[in-house]
């Protein structure tokens, strides 16, 4: 199958089918995955997600807070996140972050 356009309806509706079940594997399947280990890997994790998220309603006059766009990523509040799925980083962890952080996060602010 060719690749459709990024604005033909049925591309679109299969994008947002495979961005619905990533959060949904991100929100449900996978809670044991840190934040901290997707942006060590991967360079993105469940806040800039959210992020991206807010930011592209944004860019089309919809305001959204924050929190209310973590909340989609997360099923709850960060708050309620943390104290059922999140773990302590190890000092590997965190020295890991602060370069994936600069390389993925800060970089794209310049």
């Amino acid at each position: 199958m060719a690749h459709m356009s990024d604005t033909d309806p049925t591309e679109i509706e299969l994008q947002a089918a495979a961005f619905r079940r990533l959060r949904q594997h991100l929100m449900e399947d996978r809670t044991d995955v840190q934040n901290i280990d997707l942006m060590n890997m991967a360079g993105f994790c469940r806040n800039c997600l959210s992020r991206w998220y807010k930011e592209a309603a944004e860019e089309r006059g919809i305001a959204m807070e924050e929190k209310d766009a973590r909340e989609l990523f997360y099923g709850m509040t960060m708050a309620e996140w943390k104290a059922n799925y999140q773990t302590d980083a190890s000092p590997a962890q965190k020295v890991a972050f602060k370069t994936a952080f600069a390389e993925n996060v800060t970089a794209r602010k310049d």
